[in-house]
């Protein structure tokens, strides 16, 4: 953030209700924008986490039983019937994780379309960059 010089300084600019209410919504998505990012890299370590389980499933011995976890709870499972949970966890994560990025694009176009708005109209009197 900088300091206004003297010369860059405008007069008391007057903000009506609709610049309010646009400077509102871009908060509004900013902040579901930082939600958005925290739920996708969570859902990502996730898929990463199940990648890995599943690589590591891959190597274990066909005759033994599987421990996998459901809720608080282990149960043991053929290696087949974990390998399926497994993948049908793995797909389930990647349809949220699509979806999550469709949302944090259409945030980031919305706050684009309002940025313009706004610098348009306050120029360098307001400040809507992400610290």
């Amino acid at each position: 953030m900088r300091m206004l010089e003297k010369d860059d300084e405008e007069g008391d600019i007057q903000v009506s209700w609709q610049d309010q209410q646009n400077i509102n919504t871009f908060s509004k998505y900013n902040a579901q924008l930082q939600d958005l990012e925290d739920t996708y890299e969570a859902k990502k370590t996730e898929k990463e986490y199940l990648d890995d389980l599943a690589s590591e499933l891959e190597l274990a011995d066909e005759d033994e039983p599987v421990r996998y976890r459901i809720g608080d709870t282990f149960v043991s499972l053929s290696l087949e019937a974990a390998q399926e949970r497994i993948t049908k966890s793995q797909e389930e994560l990647d349809g949220e994780i699509d979806a999550l990025k469709t949302q944090m694009d259409d945030a980031v176009e919305k706050m684009g379309e309002l940025k313009k708005s706004l610098y348009a109209r306050f120029g360098n009197a307001i400040n809507l960059e992400r610290d």
